[in-house]
C-alpha cells in the first residue's frame, strides 16, 4: 500500500484515484443514495474553506455529534484539512456528558446533525463561553438557541463550492505527527477522558489491518458501518480503513434495522461488538427451536459439523462430509444470505467475545476474526489471521507493533499506533504511559503462536477473600449463553464466593408467564417462586461448567436491563460495573448477610 504523510493527504489521494466510483452511501427517501470519491472531496474542501472562515485553524478543537451518515466523515476531513482536531462526542450524551467534553476539549465550534441531537448541545453549550458556532443539517429553532452562531451544514458546504480541489492546500501544515481527533472513552470506570491520536497512529492501525486480511483478496470492498463513529474501533476499523483501501461505506440505520441494511448494502467486511453476536445468537437460536422438526435437526447438525471441523480438522467421517457438504448448501448459505451474501470477514472488538460464541458464528460458514485493542492504541493492538484462527485468543500483534507480557501479567505495548497522551491530562499521561509502553490494563499471555490470550481487565478482576484470583467476563459470558438470562454481572471481590445480577431474558419471561398463566409483568414475575426457580435452574447449568470458585451461589433478579440509557453500558454495549454497583450494591451486600 502506498505510505502517505498524512490522514487528509490520503483522502484526497484516494478521492483523486477513485473519482466518481461511489464512496459514501446514506439512506434518503428509504433508499441508499451514493456520494461520489469526488464530490466528497469538493464538500470537504468546501467545508474546510467554511471552517477557516470561522476561526478554525492549527490546533482548535471542533465536537462532531452525529449518528453515522455520510456527513460524519466529511465534517471530519474536513475540520482536519483546516487544521483543526476533531472531538467527537456519541449522540448518547446528557447536557453534562456534552459539558464536560465541550469544556476539557476547549472547542470553538461543534457539528451536530439533527434538531433532535442539538437540544442536549446546545444547551451544554449555553453554559460555557468558548462555543463560537454550531452547524446543524436541520432547520433549527434559533429564537430557542442563545449562545453560539447557529449555521446551515448546506450554507456552508455551498459557500466555496466553486472553488477547484487543490489537495495540497490542505495537506500544508498537517504531518504524521499531527493531532487527528481527541476521542474521549465511553466511561467504564470514571469521567471520560480525551485520547489524543495522531495521523500516524491512525495510519499505523489501517496499515496493520491491511497486512492481517489482505491473504482475503481485497478489491472493491462495501462497509456497513453501524457501531458508532465517535468510538475508536469504528472511527478506525469502519471510516479511516475504508479510506485506507478505497472500499465503499454503507451507513446503517440503525440496529433494529441491520438486518434488512446488510441485505441491501450486502456488505464483504463488517465490524462488530460482542454484545451484538450475543444478541444474534440469541435470537438464531430461539427461531430454530421454535421451527423444531427437520429444520432444527439440519441447523444443529451444522453447528455440530461446523466445530468439529473447525476444532479438529479432518476429524469427520466420509459419511460426516458429506452431510456436511450437504448442510453446508441448506444452512450455512442461508445464514450467510441473511448477512448480505458476499462477507468475506466479521470482526469482533471493544470486548471479549466468547469462545462459544465464536464457534457458533464460524460453524456456520462466517469467517469471524476476534481481535483487541483499546482507545489509547488507535484502537487495534491484534487480530486474528484468516488461515489461523484461535477463538480463545486475540491473535498475534499488528504489523510493527512491539507487544510484552509485565512480570504481573499486563500487557504493554510499543509503537506508531499508542497515543499521544491523554488532552490536557499529563498526571493521567504518566500513569499509563511508561518509557514508551502503553501500560493496557489488561492481563494476558503469549501461546506457543504468538497469540494473545486475554486473561482479564487488571481492574475488574475480582480477588475472593481465599486469595483466589476470578474473572467476572468469562463467568458472565456463560451466563447469558442459557435462554432464561438476558444479562449477567457477578460480584465478589474479597467475598468467600460469588453472587450475581441477574436480568432475565424477554421471550423467556413472556413465554413462562403465558405457560403458568401469570400476566407477562416483569417486576411481578421475579417476586415469584416458581419463576425464580425456572432462573435457578439455568444458572445451576452454568454452575456445571464453572470451578469450583467460580460458581455463582445466589442472585439477584433485576427488571431493568442494562442500557445506554440509564447508563449501566456505554455506547459500545460493554458493562459499566461501577454505575450498576452504585444502584443496586446494598443488595448485592445484602445476599453475603442473608
Amino acid at each position: 500500500m502506498e505510505s502517505w504523510p498524512s490522514l487528509i493527504a490520503m483522502f484526497f489521494s484516494q478521492a483523486e484515484k477513485y473519482d466518481e466510483k461511489p464512496f459514501l452511501w446514506g439512506k434518503k427517501n428509504d433508499a441508499y443514495q451514493a456520494l461520489s470519491w469526488r464530490k466528497a472531496a469538493e464538500m470537504v474542501s468546501s467545508m474546510a474553506l467554511s471552517l477557516r472562515d470561522l476561526g478554525i485553524s492549527n490546533g482548535e478543537t471542533v465536537v462532531l455529534c452525529s449518528e453515522n451518515r455520510p456527513e460524519w466523515p466529511i465534517f471530519h476531513l474536513a475540520v482536519m484539512a483546516a487544521g483543526g482536531i476533531t472531538v467527537p462526542a456519541y449522540t448518547t450524551n446528557t447536557v453534562n456528558d456534552h459539558l464536560h467534553i465541550l469544556e476539557n476539549s476547549g472547542a470553538k465550534g461543534a457539528f451536530v446533525s439533527t434538531r433532535q441531537l442539538s437540544e442536549n448541545l446546545i444547551n451544554a453549550a449555553r453554559q460555557t463561553d468558548g462555543i463560537n458556532f454550531l452547524i446543524s443539517i436541520d432547520e433549527l429553532d434559533i429564537s430557542q438557541a442563545s449562545g453560539p452562531d447557529i449555521l446551515r451544514w448546506d450554507d456552508l458546504v455551498a459557500k466555496h463550492a466553486e472553488k477547484p480541489v487543490v489537495a495540497t492546500d490542505w495537506t500544508v501544515g498537517v504531518n504524521l505527527d499531527s493531532t487527528a481527533v481527541v476521542i474521549y472513552t465511553s466511561g467504564t470506570g470514571g469521567a471520560p477522558k480525551g485520547v489524543m491520536l495522531s495521523h500516524k497512529a491512525i495510519l499505523h492501525n489501517c496499515q496493520g489491518a491491511y497486512d492481517a486480511i489482505q491473504e482475503l483478496g481485497l478489491d472493491d470492498e462495501v462497509f456497513l458501518s453501524f457501531l458508532p463513529l465517535s468510538h475508536a474501533y469504528e472511527y478506525t476499523a469502519g471510516q479511516m480503513f475504508p479510506m485506507f483501501i478505497g472500499a465503499q461505506i454503507y451507513y446503517s440505520e440503525g440496529i433494529e434495522h441491520l438486518s434488512s441494511n446488510m441485505a441491501e448494502a450486502k456488505p464483504t467486511i463488517m465490524t462488530a461488538v460482542p454484545r451484538l453476536y450475543e444478541l444474534m445468537h440469541s435470537k438464531i437460536i430461539k427461531g430454530v427451536k421454535k421451527a423444531g422438526g427437520l429444520k432444527e435437526n439440519l441447523f444443529m447438525k451444522a453447528v455440530d459439523l461446523g466445530k468439529r471441523n473447525f476444532l479438529t480438522p479432518g476429524s469427520l467421517s466420509l459419511g460426516e462430509k458429506i452431510t456436511n457438504v450437504i448442510v453446508d448448501k441448506l444452512v450455512r448459505d442461508k445464514v450467510r444470505g441473511n448477512f448480505g451474501g458476499r462477507l468475506k470477514v466479521l470482526v469482533s472488538g471493544g470486548a471479549p467475545l466468547n469462545e462459544d460464541i465464536g464457534l457458533f458464528f464460524t460453524a456456520l460458514g462466517l469467517n469471524l476474526l476476534q481481535g483487541y485493542g483499546q482507545t489509547e492504541s488507535a484502537p487495534v493492538i491484534s487480530v486474528n489471521r484468516p488461515k489461523l484462527k484461535k477463538m480463545k485468543t486475540v491473535g498475534p500483534p499488528l504489523l510493527d507493533t512491539e507487544v510484552k507480557i509485565a512480570e504481573d501479567g499486563e500487557i504493554l505495548v510499543r509503537g506508531d499506533l499508542v497515543m499521544q497522551g491523554y488532552w490536557r491530562n499529563p498526571e493521567a499521561t504518566a500513569e499509563v504511559i511508561k518509557d514508551g509502553w502503553l501500560h493496557t490494563g489488561d492481563v494476558g499471555h503469549f501461546d506457543e503462536d504468538n497469540y494473545i490470550e486475554i486473561t482479564d481487565r487488571k481492574k475488574d478482576i475480582i480477588v475472593n477473600s481465599g486469595g483466589d484470583n476470578l474473572s467476572p467476563q468469562r463467568v458472565e459470558g456463560i451466563m447469558i449463553l442459557e435462554p432464561e438470562i438476558a444479562q449477567a454481572m457477578v460480584y465478589g471481590d474479597s467475598k468467600p464466593h460469588l453472587v450475581s445480577l441477574i436480568v432475565p431474558d424477554q421471550e423467556f419471561t413472556k413465554e413462562w408467564a403465558e405457560e403458568s398463566g401469570k400476566a407477562n409483568n416483569l417486576p411481578d414475575l421475579i417476586e415469584n417462586n416458581d419463576f425464580r426457580s425456572a432462573v435457578s435452574a439455568a444458572l445451576d447449568r452454568v454452575n456445571e461448567h464453572l470451578s469450583v470458585i467460580e460458581r455463582v451461589r445466589r442472585f439477584i433478579l433485576v427488571a431493568e436491563e442494562f442500557s445506554v440509557e440509564n447508563e449501566m453500558m456505554t455506547p459500545t454495549l460493554k458493562v459499566r460495573r461501577h454505575k450498576i454497583i452504585e444502584v443496586y450494591g446494598d443488595q448485592l451486600e445484602a445476599l453475603y448477610r442473608s
